[in-house]
């Protein structure tokens, strides 16, 4: 299963700027954020990843509330994690 994992950003990465670090639940990796790119993501903003890409910016009220129920998916969840982890974009 594939899930997507609220992430707060950052940073912009300054020579990409369709790219943006982001922070899930400690770990910290760069993402796309080149789907929206008309939305005006900055730092401090929530996003939804799906696959190393940013699909929606949402509130952090959502953004807790997403990550509360994914935690209790247990190892779907964990899973999902682990390829965050283990993930990288050049």
């Amino acid at each position: 299963m594939c899930l997507g994992i609220p992430g707060e950003v950052v940073e912009i990465l300054t020579d990409r700027q369709d790219l943006a670090k982001v922070d899930v639940c400690g770990v910290r990796r760069a993402i796309n954020i080149g789907l929206l790119a008309d939305e005006d993501v900055r730092p401090g903003d929530w996003v939804l990843i799906h696959v190393g890409f940013a699909l929606s910016k949402i509130d952090e009220e959502e953004a807790r509330a997403a990550l509360d129920f994914l935690e209790g998916l247990g190892k779907a969840y964990q899973d999902e994690m682990d390829a965050l982890r283990d993930s990288r974009i050049d």
